[in-house]
């Protein structure tokens, strides 16, 4: 753990039992591994596990790591049919340790790092992993906003608009070398804008299989996990997200399912999954797919970078790796440009 990241203990557990419900008996506190982001933390008790997300220390971008929002939307959620952790308590810019983080319930359960499920039953089992998160990602979009008190959790007009202004603006913040097909990308998005069809939902920003828990026993899920991107949006940024993620390769360090035959393992075609998922929210067709997957690529990249540009700062959440992601966006951008040429 490096030193920026480590949290002491000692100086934690006093402000936990004071704050935390039922809270008792600290015992350790170890950050978990994965992540880039939010630096992520299990806190082991008297009491129980608990997990503690944090921002990540050192100077950050603007609008960035907002754990106080993924506080917030988890805990709205929570009386939904999206299955979250249940939220504890939420700590300011003026915590014990330096910077705001909030606590939330641990769950005991699966995270699929493969998309391929390799280490499951076999392929009845992925089918029902892939099918319920199908129905989780329409359950999501089908929330109430206004019941669950996010009304305000977005702006109003155009997502796609506003999101490609946001994220070509933390891209040029974080740019370190030119890469033309990146810019080749936010030109061509910008020229094909789509206008605003008036579909919002809450969107969860990162929707992909890792950042889901599953029941140790089935398929059923426990919990959705990451919401540092969550927003009030356009749903079919989620959808397009999350089919674009599985046209990433496999071989990579993407986690992706590019270059396998995802029928002979038992998984849907990406047809086949966004036809389920417009049965289940009542849509007849989807346009524009290839602008929605575009969109994806781009964004994906624009995050990539700036997890890159954090490692060269000193203060990413896994330097090593992040260091890796760097290397990756040109090829983000390279399937994003073919998938211009050849769907647009």
């Amino acid at each position: 753990m490096s030193d920026a990241n480590t949290i002491d203990g000692a100086v934690l557990a006093p402000y936990l039992e004071r704050h935390v419900d039922g809270f008792s008996g600290f015992r350790t506190i170890e950050k978990f591994p994965s992540g880039q982001s939010n630096p992520t933390y299990m806190i082991t008790a008297d009491s129980g596990r608990y997990v503690l997300r944090a921002k990540p220390p050192g100077v950050l971008l603007k609008s960035a790591h907002q754990v106080d929002r993924e506080f917030r939307v988890i805990k709205a959620l929570h009386t939904t049919p999206v299955p979250v952790p249940r939220a504890f308590h939420l700590a300011g810019e003026d915590s014990p340790i330096g910077r705001m983080f909030y606590i939330m319930e641990y769950l005991d359960g699966r995270i699929f790092w493969d998309p391929a499920l390799p280490d499951v039953s076999g392929n009845d089992e992925r089918a029902a992993i892939y099918d319920a998160m199908n129905a989780t990602l329409a359950a999501l979009h089908g929330v109430d906003i206004k019941v669950a008190g996010l009304v305000d959790f977005g702006k109003p007009g155009n997502y796609f608009e506003r999101q490609f202004s946001r994220w070509s603006g933390q891209y040029a913040a974080s740019e370190v070398d030119s890469i033309p097909d990146m810019n080749a990308v936010i030109a061509w998005l910008g020229e094909n804008m789509i206008a605003d069809d008036g579909k919002v939902s809450l969107v969860h920003g990162d929707y992909r299989l890792d950042n889901m828990i599953f029941a140790n026993d089935g398929a059923r899920v426990l919990a959705v996990l990451d919401w540092e991107l969550s927003t009030l949006g356009h749903p079919y940024a989620d959808l397009a997200y999350q089919c674009m993620q599985w046209r990433l390769p496999h071989s990579s360090g993407f986690r992706g399912l590019g270059g396998i035959d995802r029928e002979a393992i038992g998984l849907p075609t990406e047809a086949g999954y966004v036809s389920r998922y417009c049965e289940r929210t009542g849509t007849a067709s989807i346009g524009n797919w290839a602008f929605y997957l575009v969109f994806s690529f781009f964004r994906l990249g624009a995050i990539l970078q700036g997890v890159y540009k954090r490692s060269l700062d000193g203060n990413a959440s896994n330097p090593e790796k992040a260091k890796l992601y760097g290397l990756a966006v040109p090829l983000v951008a390279r399937l994003a440009v073919e998938t211009i040429d050849s769907e647009a």
